[in-house]
């Protein structure tokens, strides 16, 4: 399944990656969009849910994130939706690891 979350803030760190499988943290933005899948490796095998994706949060709920490799590129966002059919656009999507 994907989620999908409104980014509310973000460090500036991720706008100064310039490491090339770490570029892509310079295009996040506030106030975009961003697609979250969860597959199976970063699934509890009790729960068959990826920590962190908001599950009884509502729209109102700010939650923190932080990325993978660079853990002075993090922020909040706020929940829109869960999908269970997973529709990710190609760019302004991740993965929970």
């Amino acid at each position: 399944y994907c989620v999908e979350f409104r980014t509310e803030r973000l460090s500036p760190r991720c706008a100064l990656e310039t490491r090339p499988h770490a570029r892509w943290m310079q295009y996040l933005r506030e106030g975009h969009t961003v697609c979250v899948a969860c597959q199976p490796p970063a699934m509890g095998t009790a729960t068959r849910r990826c920590a962190g994706d908001g599950h009884n949060a509502h729209g109102d709920k700010i939650l923190h994130w932080e990325a993978v490799g660079n853990s002075q590129c993090q922020g909040t966002w706020k929940k829109i939706r869960q999908l269970e059919h997973c529709s990710c656009p190609l760019v302004h999507s991740f993965i929970f690891t």
